[in-house]
């Protein structure tokens, strides 16, 4: 039953949504973020399967019909850094599973993006967006109760219902990352303000909704969701058509996260715990300074910017190229994104495409801010909350990576189509159920039957590899697990690891070592490289890898460097101590294979 609200329409009962739409769309706004449950390798792999299925059934329950040009420079983005992946793939060296990955995750963004663009010029684009919206906030205020259960009583959390967190005091959901909680929580901050402008709650539950969702942004102590605090404040200043209550509250968010440090401060002060940001303002006035800033790894960007600026390192390269890269003075941990999502696509793609992807997106961005600023009643409310939703996830992109994550992807992709597609005030909705243009109900239908069914077949396809590091009873030996997931069609990388630094050489391990570490290069990943270059004549690209992982100070290969003499460097010491006798690019390292 509905709460109508004293400052706001009551939504007409005859746009009301068929009952697959809620259930979809609740299913896939809140299982995904919630699932604590994982399998190894992965830790957010489940997750992300459960997202690509669960909104390709939101999209087969909305069936899409038609086309219109209101999407098409999102739509050119995207379908630019496929082409991306495609190049990387065949003109470069990223392996096929990467690159059917990527091409997955951006052609469902693709797809959830249409959708949302042709359910916003339909008659019942704010039911819609209503039952989007309750999704969000169901996996919002869940996630409240799981930060509770993570700061207040951390016994409790057992790693499948409830994730452990892994800072003692700080709030990290059921993602187990603080700032992709927050995020979570903007969004559901934004969703339960925008079902009060639609008359779907009440002025005291949402009051208490959003009290509840701010303080326990506070409890992750991430600064990148206190900052999107101050976005909501700026949408409750700019936006005239906002309620009273909807305004006064979004400009109270602010001053409703100082409240709760304070709270939380004195309960700090009483219990001798230091908890959400003061836990994190604890930790930051040790004095002692971490190497592992966004600003190295942003100047470590730059610098291979510098050296590739037209054509760029290649779609999802960027660890690789960074890695065998010298920076002496570069960040210790082992970095497989630059932390901001401008310079991740100058890095991997090039200035001249980087330029026109992140043109286009701008382009996307204004048209979308055009369209819900000229949307009038239910509609508009509904487009000017869904591009505060894209406006967020943006800012977040900016200090991290959450768009590399199904979960933000595509409800993100939808939204942004959303406020693409609201028609103009006075313009008529076109009906629900016909199909008008050049794409019909049935393709609709069967291109989220497509997504489900994809993410049931790549949860099937992991199960592959996940018996490498969690084996059964009857599993079989190590080789033949690894052999069965090197033919594995998107996850093959997790497989040529296992392979790679195996104890003992296996048939796979020349492949594993030729694909995995296009996928994330690490300590036991590059000593086993160095080794096997050496081991095959190549001693000085050993040489120069060795000298690289000695870049990263990583205390696991001290064993590896213990070898090495104090004084000067003898003819006959091993590899890893010598110096290289030339300069060798990562490239080179590349064609070794």
């Amino acid at each position: 039953m509905p709460f109508a609200s004293p400052d706001t329409p009551r939504m007409p009962a005859a746009a009301t949504p068929a009952p697959t739409v809620w259930l979809t769309a609740l299913l896939a706004g809140a299982a995904p973020p919630l699932l604590a449950y994982n399998l190894p390798p992965s830790p957010t792999l489940i997750n992300q399967c459960l997202a690509v299925a669960l909104w390709g059934g939101f999209v087969l329950a909305l069936a899409p019909a038609g086309a219109s040009r209101r999407g098409a420079a999102l739509q050119a983005a995207l379908l630019a850094l496929m082409l991306s992946v495609l190049a990387s793939w065949r003109l470069g060296s990223l392996p096929a599973s990467l690159m059917g990955s990527a091409l997955g995750l951006l052609g469902s963004a693709m797809v959830l993006a249409w959708a949302g663009t042709q359910v916003a010029s339909r008659c019942d684009a704010a039911s819609v967006f209503v039952a989007f919206a309750f999704g969000l906030l169901a996996a919002g205020v869940l996630s409240v109760l799981v930060a509770l259960v993570q700061v207040f009583a951390p016994g409790w959390t057992d790693g499948t219902l409830i994730a452990h967190s892994g800072v003692v005091g700080r709030a990290v959901g059921n993602l187990r990352q603080p700032n992709h909680l927050c995020s979570l929580l903007l969004w559901a901050v934004i969703a339960a303000l925008a079902l009060h402008e639609l008359g779907r709650l009440a002025r005291g539950p949402t009051v208490a909704l959003v009290v509840a969702l701010v303080f326990a942004v506070e409890l992750s102590a991430s600064r990148t969701g206190a900052i999107g605090l101050l976005l909501l404040a700026l949408w409750g200043a700019l936006d005239k058509r906002l309620s009273r209550t909807g305004r006064l509250l979004l400009l109270a968010t602010p001053l409703l996260y100082a409240a709760s440090y304070g709270a939380m401060a004195a309960w700090g002060e009483f219990s001798h715990h230091a908890v959400g940001a003061e836990a994190r303002l604890a930790a930051s006035s040790s004095g002692i300074e971490s190497p592992n800033t966004r600003i190295r790894i942003w100047a470590n960007a730059l610098a291979l910017i510098a050296e590739q600026p037209w054509t760029g390192v290649g779609f999802g390269e960027f660890n690789l190229a960074w890695s065998l890269t010298a920076f002496p003075g570069r960040p210790t941990a082992f970095f497989d994104h630059t932390h901001t999502l401008p310079l991740q696509f100058a890095v991997e793609l090039g200035l001249p495409l980087a330029a026109l992807v992140l043109l286009l997106l701008g382009v996307a961005l204004w048209q979308g801010w055009r369209r819900a600023a000229a949307a009038a009643g239910q509609a508009g409310s509904a487009a000017r909350a869904a591009l505060v939703m894209v406006l967020l996830i943006g800012l977040h992109s900016l200090v991290e990576y959450p768009l590399w994550y199904a979960y933000f992807l595509l409800p993100a992709a939808f939204v942004w189509g959303f406020a693409l597609g609201v028609p103009a005030a006075g313009a008529a909705p076109a009906a629900a159920a016909v199909a008008t243009t050049i794409v019909s109900r049935r393709v609709g239908r069967m291109t989220g039957l497509a997504l489900l069914l994809g993410g049931v077949l790549a949860l099937g396809d992991y199960l592959h590899v996940v018996v490498i590091f969690a084996p059964g009873e009857a599993s079989g030996a190590l080789a033949e697990r690894i052999e069965r997931g090197q033919r594995s069609v998107l996850f093959a990388h997790h497989a040529d690891y296992a392979a790679a630094t195996a104890d003992t050489p296996l048939p796979g391990t020349a492949l594993g070592l030729q694909r995995a570490a296009h996928n994330l290069l690490d300590t036991r990943l590059m000593m086993a490289w160095a080794r096997h270059l050496a081991a095959n004549g190549q001693v000085d690209l050993a040489r120069t890898l060795a000298q690289r992982l000695r870049e990263f100070r990583n205390a696991d290969a001290d064993e590896f460097f213990a070898l090495c003499p104090a004084g000067p460097e003898p003819d006959s010491a091993a590899f890893q101590c010598q110096t290289p006798h030339a300069a060798h690019g990562w490239r080179e390292f590349v064609r070794s294979h």
